[in-house]
Parts: C-alpha cells; structure tokens; sequence
C-alpha cells in the first residue's frame, strides 16, 4: 500500500519500470499491481498490458483513490480492483505481469514466503514479477540516520500502541529477498536503473528486479 509520503517516489520508479520493460506495444496480456495503494503501478500496467489490468489492496480507501486516479487517465485497458490480503491472493495462474511499488515495508520478513508463493501462483509460466528496490543508504550518511530513526521510532511505537501498524524501510534487504524469491521458485535477474542516479561506489541508486516463474519443465518452479 503506497502512502502519500511516498507517493511520488512510486511514481517515478513506475515510470522507469515501464520504460525498461516496454520493449514493443503492449507486451503483455494482463498484470496485477500488488498492494496497489494509490494505482501508480495500475496506470503502468495499462501501458504495458492490452486485455486486462488488476489491482489488489487490503485498503479500501486506497483501492477508491486507486480507482479514480485511473478513471482519469486516458488509454489502455479497464483496470478491475480486489480488496484482498497480499499474503493470501485469491488468484490462480491468471496473469503475465505483476508488480509492486512501495509496499515492501508493510511486510516482516517472516511473512514474505507467503507474498512472494501467492505472486508465484498467481503468474502464468513464464511470468514477471518486477519491482524497483533501492540500494541501502550509505553508512553514516543523513538518509542512512532518517530510515535508522524512523524504524526504530515504529519499533518503539508498536510496543505500546494496538493495533501494530507495520512500515519498516531497512527490512527489505536484497540478498534475503533474492534468496527468498528463488525458494519460492522464480529465477531472478537485476537491471539498473540508471536514470535514477548512481552511489558514490558508482553502483545505481535503484536496481529493478525481475523474478521470472519458468515455464513448465525449465528445472525451476
């Protein structure tokens, strides 16, 4: 579920993921955009799909502000909306893209096997699941101090307030996820994005992850 905090950082790692993935006119029949939050993924996939386009959010407020930002953008196919949990997707192999933008932090670690099998599942073989994921912030650096602070201030905050609200940024390490993405039966491959800047090292910013489900008989999934 994208918030407005980060809204327009949605929007702009959408817009390279489109432009890295869209190597002819609609390259793919249908996608699913992943805990949708304000459809910033959704008017993507209109762009990359030419049958149909789903949402899936567990808010329902989001899913309505998802709904008319899409009804207002021209082109493309309908975009259909799911009130669902992302840990249980109520979908079979109906899809040849998913993606997901901003969400991540919504999850511990321990409930992403479900996220990233349930994603499996709902992929045809041979299916994307893509996604922009940032490099970590240099150590000591001022962005590096602002995620430690507002992680731990949530820490703090779901010790003494209920319902907990999950958002953590440092959780969602490329290395674990790599390997948790290749236990739920993807191959992975890592594309950057260069026109969201380099690290001082001179490694990209922002690397785009694209898990691919096999197709029946390839040795994997």
């Amino acid at each position: 579920m994208a918030t407005d905090d980060n809204a327009a950082s949605v929007r702009a790692r959408a817009r390279q993921a489109d432009g890295t993935l869209k190597t002819r006119p609609c390259p793919f029949r249908s996608g699913l955009d992943v805990c949708c939050g304000t459809g910033a993924g959704t008017g993507a996939l209109r762009r990359l799909c030419s049958e149909r386009v789903t949402g899936v959010d567990f808010s329902a407020g989001m899913l309505e502000r998802a709904r008319a930002a899409v009804a207002d953008a021209p082109g493309g196919p309908p975009a259909d909306w799911v009130r669902a949990d992302a840990r249980a997707l109520p979908f079979g192999a109906a899809f040849d893209l998913a993606v997901s933008f901003g969400a991540f932090g919504h999850f511990l670690p321990a409930e992403r096997p479900a996220l990233f099998a349930g994603i499996h599942r709902s992929l045809r073989p041979g299916g994307l699941f893509v996604f922009p994921l940032p490099a970590p912030p240099v150590i000591g650096s001022r962005r590096y101090w602002s995620l430690w602070g507002f992680d731990a201030a949530m820490r703090v905050r779901n010790l003494v307030w209920r319902p907990a609200f999950v958002m953590y940024y440092r959780t969602f390490r490329l290395g674990a996820v790599r390997e948790e993405l290749a236990r739920a039966g993807f191959s992975v491959e890592l594309r950057p994005l260069p026109e969201l800047g380099s690290r001082p090292d001179g490694g990209p910013n922002c690397r785009l992850v694209v898990a691919r489900r096999p197709f029946a008989g390839s040795g994997n999934g």
